[in-house]
C-alpha cells in the first residue's frame, strides 16, 4: 500500500463525495467508498460504528473484510474497546500494534477480529454532526506501526465527509423503524378491536342459545309440569304413583339446567382445577357425541395453569374447550390427546387428533377458530393450528406466557 502526498488527494475526496449519492444504507455506502478511501487512507480493513439514537448501543459496517464486528446485531457501547472516543472523551485513536494494545486484550468478543485478521496498526475518529459524535470511522493494516498523524488528519476528513450522510441515513432508518413499530401497533390494535367485536357477537351468539335452551327446554319442560300439577289438583288426585312421574320429570328439568349452566360456567373448572375440568369436558363431548375415539390427558404442569388469573384460565379452558369440540364433531379421528405442560415461564397446551386434518368449512374455520384465536389474543397467549408432527390431523396448540409472580408462587409452594 503506498501513500499519496496530500495534493493529489482532492480528485479522492470527490470521488466519495459522488460514491455517497445514492446510496440508501450504511453497508452499501460503506462498501461504495472504500476504494477512493484507501487512495487516501490505504487500509486492510475499513469500517464504520454507528451509534444508536439513545447512544447507549452501535453497530458496525465493514468492507475489505469480513469480521465478527459486521455480523453482529447491535452491541451496547460500554462494552467496546473505543468507547472513549464514542463518548467523545478522546479527539482519535491512533494505535501502532493492536494485538500489543491493552485496551484489545479485555475480556470481550470485540477484540477478537484484531487477532483473527491480524491487524495490527489501527486509525480511529469521531463522525461528528453538530458536535454530537454519532459514531466512528476506523482504518486498519496488516504492518505495524503504518499510519502517522497525518493519516488521523486525512481520516478525520474522510470521516467529516461522510457524517453528514450518515446522519441523514441513521435519521431515515430510525423514521423506518418508527413507522413499522407504529404499523405494527395498529395492526395488533385494529386485529385486537375486530377480534372482540367477532367474540362479542360470539358471546351474543351464546347467550341467545343459551336463553333459547331456557325457553325451549327447561321453561318449556316446567310449564308442562304446572299444567300437569294444576289438573291433579283439580281432580285431586294427588297419589304417590301419579306424582312420580311428576317428580322424575322434575329431577330431569334439574339436570338439563345444570348442564346449561355448566356449559354457561363451568364450576368444575372452579372447584377441581383446569386439567379436571379438560378431563370432565373430554369425556363428556366424547360421551355426548356418541364417537367413536380414545382419549388422553397428559397433565405436566404441576398445577401451573391453576395459579393464574381466573378470566385468563377461563379463557384457556374455552379455548381446550372449543379445540375439542371441533375434534370431536369433525375431525372423524381415531384418537384424541390434550397435553398440558409447563416449559420455562409458560404454559403450553396442545390438542391433538389423527383425524383428516383442516379442510375448509369442515372445523368451524368461520367462528370456532376465530374465536380461539382472539380469546389467545385477548390474554396475550400465542395461537397456532396445523397438521401434527405425522403430518396428518391437527394440533391446536396455545402458549401463555406465565407472569413473573406466578413463577414466584410456584417455588414459593415447591
Amino acid at each position: 500500500m503506498l501513500k499519496i502526498a496530500p495534493p493529489a488527494l482532492l480528485d479522492h475526496y470527490l470521488g466519495i463525495s459522488r460514491l455517497l449519492a445514492g446510496q440508501l444504507d450504511f453497508r452499501s455506502a460503506i462498501k461504495a467508498v472504500g476504494v477512493e478511501v484507501s487512495h487516501i487512507v490505504p487500509h486492510d480493513h475499513l469500517d464504520v460504528c454507528i451509534m444508536m439514537v439513545n447512544g447507549l448501543y452501535h453497530t458496525a459496517y465493514e468492507t475489505g473484510l469480513d469480521t465478527f464486528w459486521g455480523q453482529t446485531a447491535p452491541a451496547p457501547v460500554a462494552s467496546s474497546p473505543i468507547r472513549t472516543l464514542l463518548w467523545g472523551e478522546m479527539d482519535f485513536l491512533l494505535t501502532s500494534d493492536a494485538q500489543q494494545e491493552t485496551r484489545y486484550h479485555c475480556d470481550t468478543p470485540f477484540t477478537r477480529p484484531i487477532f483473527e485478521h491480524n491487524l495490527r496498526s489501527r486509525i480511529h475518529v469521531p463522525l461528528k454532526v453538530g458536535g454530537e459524535v454519532i459514531g466512528a470511522l476506523s482504518c486498519s493494516s496488516h504492518q505495524v506501526d503504518f499510519y502517522s498523524s497525518q493519516d488521523v488528519e486525512n481520516a478525520q476528513s474522510i470521516a467529516d465527509l461522510l457524517s453528514p450522510y450518515f446522519f441523514a441515513l441513521r435519521a431515515a432508518e430510525q423514521a423506518k423503524q418508527s413507522a413499522i413499530i407504529e404499523a405494527e401497533a395498529r395492526a395488533r390494535e385494529e386485529g385486537l378491536r375486530l377480534g372482540a367485536l367477532n367474540l362479542t357477537e360470539a358471546l351474543e351468539s351464546e347467550r341467545q342459545r343459551i336463553g333459547m335452551d331456557l325457553h325451549d327446554q327447561t321453561l318449556a319442560d316446567l310449564t308442562r309440569l304446572s299444567r300437569r300439577l294444576d289438573r291433579m289438583m283439580q281432580e285431586k288426585d294427588l297419589s304417590g304413583e301419579m306424582l312420580e312421574p311428576v317428580a322424575r320429570s322434575l329431577q330431569q328439568c334439574m339436570q338439563n339446567l345444570r348442564e346449561i349452566i355448566e356449559e354457561a360456567k363451568p364450576a368444575v373448572l372452579q372447584l377441581f382445577g383446569f386439567a379436571h375440568a379438560v378431563e370432565n369436558h373430554l369425556d363428556r363431548a366424547v360421551r355426548d357425541q356418541g364417537a367413536v375415539l380414545s382419549w388422553r390427558l397428559i397433565d405436566e404442569t404441576d398445577g401451573a395453569i391453576d395459579l393464574v388469573d381466573q378470566t385468563v384460565r377461563i379463557a384457556l379452558f374455552r379455548i381446550t374447550q372449543e379445540a375439542i369440540n371441533n375434534a370431536v364433531r369433525h375431525a372423524h379421528a381415531a384418537s384424541l390427546d390434550v397435553r398440558l405442560r409447563a416449559s420455562g415461564t409458560a404454559v403450553i397446551i396442545e390438542v391433538t387428533d389423527d383425524g383428516r386434518g383442516l379442510t375448509r368449512g369442515a372445523r368451524g374455520e368461520g367462528g370456532g377458530i376465530d374465536n380461539m384465536m382472539t380469546r389467545a389474543r385477548l390474554i396475550s397467549a400465542k395461537f397456532t393450528i396445523g397438521a401434527n408432527r405425522e403430518g396428518e390431523g391437527t394440533t391446536v396448540r396455545v402458549q401463555l406466557p406465565l407472569p413473573a409472580q406466578t413463577m414466584k408462587s410456584r417455588g414459593d409452594e415447591a
